[in-house]
């Protein structure tokens, strides 16, 4: 991988990149944000820029406000990976065929691609990574060929959550560092990513509702007695079925078995960002806790976990790095 275009760059404007990048993560990864609060100053820059790319991609299939001759989600996702492809790809070497040229790019993309690049190129990240997480955007991009808004089984939901989720985690992983082989913490990594996305989708049902889109297995819900007419109704009514309630302790379940399965990978990690690692999964974890707090109550309030929890959760997972990041109560 090339990492020329940061070559190009002047030290002030590769600094301005990542200055952009933190106000990005902590405007809107207040945990993540929190998180890299303990990791040290070489690798708090790059924590930033990995989220501030995925928050920006994020944007570009979820904000409205476009006009009908604006491009498409999907021919956006194209431009950014087209232009990714070709600031990484070896110098005299194009990029592949089937990406597709830049069209319209996102507002800040090069300050934020300049930053991620030099993440990149600094911690020799798998550009792959990327490639699937671009892939699972077009998921939720209803122009592309790839959009889904509905998952049949657990099976589908972790194929999208693969690249949404797992992928984040592997970008993240060589930053981190870790004590052996990169490869042995690989899937504890994937693992945290999806914890923290399955524990997004139980918090926020109804938001998704709103933009036509169910990210919980239907064959799950349906053991309940749950399908998609009864979640509308609980989310027009603001009132949560018990048939919604028994699923949502169920799914919760297989949350928590996933923080579990990932946390004996954060041992794996490089000492000094394990208090890091562990606040952030103790943290997003006690969302679930709060969720069961509020009686499965997430039509009509989210569920947030209270600032000076954070801080004693924060706390917590730094001295009792061996305790799981959350129990059933």
């Amino acid at each position: 991988m090339s990492a020329g275009t940061n070559r190009c760059a002047d030290p002030g404007t590769l600094r301005r990149a990542y200055l952009r990048c933190r106000r990005t993560a902590a405007a809107h990864g207040r945990t993540y944000y929190l998180a890299t609060r303990l990791l040290s100053a070489e690798q708090r820059p790059a924590v930033h820029a990995l989220y501030a790319f995925a928050r920006m991609v994020d944007d570009i299939v979820d904000l409205p406000g476009r006009t009908p001759s604006d491009p498409g989600p999907a021919a956006v996702l194209d431009s950014v990976e087209y232009a990714l492809r070709t600031a990484w790809s070896p110098p005299g070497e194009n990029p592949p065929i089937g990406t597709g040229r830049p069209a319209s790019l996102p507002t800040g993309f090069d300050e934020i691609v300049l930053a991620l690049t030099d993440t990149v190129a600094r911690f020799a990240i798998d550009p792959r990574h990327f490639w699937l997480f671009l892939d699972s955007m077009r998921m939720d991009a209803a122009d592309s060929p790839l959009f889904r808004n509905r998952y049949p089984s657990m099976t589908a939901l972790y194929e999208y959550m693969r690249g949404s989720a797992a992928a984040i985690g592997l970008q993240l992983l060589p930053v981190l560092g870790t004590t052996g082989p990169r490869a042995a913490a690989e899937p504890a990594a994937a693992a945290l990513g999806n914890a923290f996305q399955l524990t997004n989708f139980l918090r926020d049902i109804g938001e998704d509702l709103d933009r036509d889109r169910i990210y919980l297995p239907a064959d799950e819900l349906a053991a309940f007695g749950v399908d998609e007419q009864l979640l509308a109704h609980c989310h027009r009514t603001r009132h949560t079925d018990q048939r919604v309630r028994r699923a949502l302790r169920h799914l919760i379940a297989i949350n928590r078995d996933l923080y579990r399965g990932a946390h004996p990978g954060i041992e794996l990690l490089s000492p000094r960002v394990r208090p890091g690692i562990r606040t952030a999964a103790a943290v997003y974890a006690a969302i679930l806790d709060r969720i069961e707090e509020n009686g499965y109550d997430v039509f009509a309030r989210r569920a947030v976990v209270p600032n000076h929890r954070r801080l004693r959760l924060a706390a917590g997972a730094a001295l009792l790095g061996e305790r799981p990041p959350s129990t059933p109560h």
